[in-house]
């Protein structure tokens, strides 16, 4: 650990179960999914703006011609400022124990988003592309538990956890279509769930563990983890790079069931890492 590293709790919105962060504007995007919000915190003011969506909402990425896009209980939606919905396709309106998970867009601007078997119904979720004219399609499956994503600095590779698998795997990437699956770090050694994700400008990934109070680093090209992270929180869900030069790491978490902590859904940010991270992408649907 560095030792100028400083771990932080910031703002005052406490998330039932905070998710999904990407710094956009100088500004925090992250939802809370049990209380259906989305949320867009500035660090440097203190602000947070709060939008309820009307359902779980385990998503939100930024649209390149303004608003941003969600994705839910009943899949896709364009949000405006306002708080308006425009709803766009649900692939799976005949599974109610499924909901939209995680999600990322990518540098040639298609949103990828994945859904979870609330029942952990082995294999029922899948992994779906909205491509910039608006068609949505599956692009992996099956999978459980459809969690974090990130693409190489040079674009043509995803990284991708279905989180029971416990591993990061790796797919080829290019015109938005993805191929030659393999496997490039286990996690198995963190007795916990890998979650979210996000890459560093050196190439490594940034792992947080849900139920494990930590965000891992793995170098992907020798699957070895190289830093951790300790967080005062069980429920540690997902992680992103903000602040003006993309150096500071903000952490999203959740409230456990039957531990009082006192921090537990709130964000924290971790200066000091010696890193940074790469700009996020918008939706150019």
């Amino acid at each position: 650990m560095c030792l100028c590293m400083t771990i932080e709790p910031i703002g005052n919105y406490r998330s039932t179960w905070g998710e999904g962060p990407i710094w956009w504007e100088e500004k925090l995007l992250y939802v809370d999914i049990e209380q259906h919000k989305v949320i867009a915190l500035n660090p440097a003011t203190g602000e947070e703006k709060q939008i309820s969506v009307g359902e779980r909402v385990g998503t939100v990425v930024p649209r390149e011609t303004g608003g941003l896009v969600i994705a839910g209980d009943n899949g896709f939606y364009f949000l405006n400022c306002d708080g308006e919905l425009t709803a766009i396709a649900d692939p799976e309106p005949e599974k109610a124990n499924n909901r939209f998970n995680d999600d990322k867009c990518s540098p040639d601007g298609h949103f990828f988003a994945g859904t979870i078997s609330l029942v952990k119904k082995e294999g029922d979720a899948r992994l779906y592309k909205l491509d910039k004219s608006g068609e949505l399609t599956e692009a992996f499956g099956p999978v459980t538990n459809s969690n974090g994503l990130a693409w190489s600095i040079d674009g043509g590779t995803l990284y991708y956890i279905d989180t029971p698998r416990r591993e990061i795997l790796a797919f080829d990437y290019a015109d938005g279509e993805i191929s030659n699956m393999r496997s490039v770090a286990d996690t198995g050694h963190i007795d916990s769930s890998p979650d979210g994700m996000t890459i560093d400008a050196n190439g490594n990934l940034w792992v947080a563990f849900c139920h494990g109070a930590c965000v891992a680093c793995f170098n992907p090209t020798t699957g070895e983890e190289v830093q951790r992270v300790e967080i005062p929180c069980l429920e540690t869900t997902a992680c992103a790079f903000g602040g003006e030069n993309l150096d500071e790491l903000y952490i999203t978490t959740g409230i456990h069931k039957t531990e009082v902590e006192e921090h537990a859904g709130l964000i924290f940010r971790v200066t000091g890492l010696g890193v940074k991270g790469v700009p996020a992408f918008a939706y150019q649907g």
